[in-house]
């Protein structure tokens, strides 16, 4: 192959990782990235913990592991690869084959000849369509110079109370960037029910909100926004309006998502999905099979639905700039699609998920079935164990697995629980497999039998009838909030557990511990619909069990047991039994 020029618009993320890679393999092509900003190859999901303080340094999210700052001169010294920044591509002429850049500061336009393209366009905020969202105050976090921006204002002082619209990944993340370490008064707005929507399953989703309410950040769900305005007092700067608040803020984040930057592609009359994302093939080749494409400008195919779908990731967009850097060199390489996976920490709790969460395997019409299990993350007698909230979702006829998710304070913990069930996801893997899974074992890495075979051991008995279940919503619609009158708790604990519920619930609280239940079936009335709870759901469903021998049917497991109820504020008496010792 003869030598070739090679552009890449874009120098973020996947830009800089195609021209690493393809100058490895042909160090004779000419290659050049553009980016009409500043800044280049940082790493900008570190944003948050540099406006949180966790990072001193802004050069630290440009840095290489071994310190040396990433800027357009270390890649023409290091790597060969020419860089421009501040120059802005404006049109793709694929009949030429030449991209017009204007130079933002010299304001000269000129025209870059290409054998083959690359574009790393990325993505950009979501417009929030309110009045006053140009307001100053009112501010993304999109790249460097506006996180740069926001910290300085909060350094300053100009900042007591911040305000945030969206409640998805950014927005949770930051909620703690301005108020763990900076102590400012943090609010939250939310046009869904619930935080992480589209993302998380409800009922962690709940664990995660009393998380963030427990550390201060005041939650606003089911909060439209009308518009951003200019306060008219003095304690604050804007006001932030929905139809049943005003929010005074001196500083608003607005955090609604983000959409592909696939206007120049578009223009170019490039192949792009309704949704916006570029389409692309295995090989990450566009429409224009001179013209590759990757990271969060393209959408990627779903393994598990086999639809394209949009997913924005860092990690992804280093990936697939491999592939695109071995495909302009000559080879044969190609991206197969994802699964979606994700993590992120609000705090000090990590979250973290994969595949498909249950509303989302069902609207793809999947007869799907969610298991939980809260189970130390650790040998149970280990110093450094934590709950581990675990939530499996799997096909109820192939019993394929389609999903994870979890919540825990071990971090590290909950995202190698979540990879492994990730890895098995593309191979249509079933609930057996991970029943069996094999993990490495030592009381202070896991449990002998790990959460990931627990969950995947509950999922089995909720498929095969053994263990009927009902989550923490429902018990609390049925027991909490309609009190309905043919419905009692039964709860499998020890007396000294349960005496603070029976002392609250009374008659409606029956505490039988799980070890004496095969003696006292007569003191269980058998016309009454049977909740039945211990700390974490595994002697509840023991307990059901043996329920069902003695032919009394009508009763269900609560899963996830007290342990759940709590996490998710549903209720909150103290006991001093902890849920792992069930």
């Amino acid at each position: 192959m003869e030598p070739k020029r090679v552009i890449i618009i874009g120098a973020v993320a996947l830009g800089p990782k195609v021209a690493c890679r393809l100058k490895r393999l042909r160090p004779d092509f000419e290659v050049t990235m553009v980016d009409q900003g500043e800044y280049i190859s940082y790493g900008g999901c570190g944003i948050p913990y540099y406006i949180s303080g966790d990072i001193s340094d802004i050069k630290e999210l440009m840095s290489t592991s071994f310190h040396m700052l990433r800027t357009p001169e270390f890649f023409e010294g290091a790597k060969d690869v020419q860089v421009r920044t501040r120059t802005r591509a404006l049109a793709i002429d694929r009949d030429h084959q030449q991209v017009r850049v204007l130079d933002l500061s010299t304001g000269r336009e000129e025209d870059l000849p290409y054998d083959q393209l690359v574009l790393a366009t990325g993505s950009r905020p979501r417009p929030l369509p309110v009045p006053g969202a140009d307001l100053p105050g009112v501010m993304s976090v999109s790249g460097l110079p506006a996180a740069m921006a926001v910290r300085d204002k909060i350094a300053k002082g100009e900042v007591g109370r911040v305000v945030i619209i969206g409640a998805g990944a950014i927005g949770v993340e930051m909620a703690e960037a301005v108020s763990d370490l900076w102590g400012l008064e943090t609010s939250l707005v939310e046009v869904t029910p619930q935080i992480l929507p589209g993302v998380l399953e409800p009922g962690l989703a709940r664990m995660v909100a009393k998380h963030l309410r427990d550390k201060g950040v005041t939650l606003h769900l089911e909060e439209s926004v009308q518009e951003i305005r200019p306060h008219s007092g003095d304690e604050a700067a804007l006001e932030l309006v929905t139809a049943r608040k005003i929010l005074p803020a001196d500083l608003v984040i607005i955090a609604v998502g983000a959409v592909p930057n696939t206007e120049l592609a578009r223009q170019a009359g490039l192949s792009v999905s309704a949704g916006g994302g570029l389409n692309v093939n295995q090989r990450l080749q566009t429409s224009d099979p001179h013209i590759y494409a990757g990271g969060d400008c393209i959408d990627n195919l779903h393994l598990i639905t086999g639809k394209p779908v949009y997913f924005p990731s860092g990690s992804l967009a280093n990936r697939q700039g491999r592939v695109i850097g071995t495909n302009l060199a000559g080879g044969s390489a190609t991206f197969n699609g994802i699964v979606g996976s994700f993590t992120l920490k609000t705090f000090d709790l990590a979250i973290a998920g994969t595949g498909l969460n249950l509303a989302q395997a069902r609207r793809e019409g999947f007869d799907a079935v969610g298991a939980l299990v809260i189970q130390a993350d650790r040998a149970h007698f280990y110093p450094t164990q934590d709950l581990m909230y675990l939530h499996l979702v799997a096909d109820r006829k192939t019993r394929r697995l389609l999903g994870a998710q979890g919540i825990g304070h071990n971090g590290d913990a909950l995202v190698g629980r979540i990879n492994s069930i990730a890895a098995l996801l593309p191979f249509k893997a079933s609930l057996e497999s991970l029943s069996n899974l094999e993990v490495a074992y030592a009381p202070p890495f896991a449990a002998a039998l790990d959460i990931v075979n627990a969950v995947a051991n509950t999922a089995e008995n909720i498929l095969d009838g053994y263990n009927r279940t009902i989550e923490v919503a429902e018990f609390e619609h049925c027991f909490l909030t309609d009190k309905a009158d043919d419905t009692i708790c039964l709860d499998v604990r020890g007396a000294a557990n349960a005496a603070p519920y029976v002392d609250l619930f009374g008659d409606r609280w029956l505490n039988i511990p799980q070890e004496t239940l095969k003696h006292r079936f007569a003191e269980i009335p058998p016309d009454k619909r049977l909740l039945v709870v211990c700390n974490s759901g595994v002697r509840s469903y023991e307990a059901l069990r043996q329920l069902e021998t003695a032919g009394l049917t009508n009763a269900v497991n609560l899963q996830g047991g007290l342990a759940a109820l709590k996490k998710s504020g549903a209720l909150d008496l103290k006991d001093s039994e902890e849920p792992a010792k069930d």
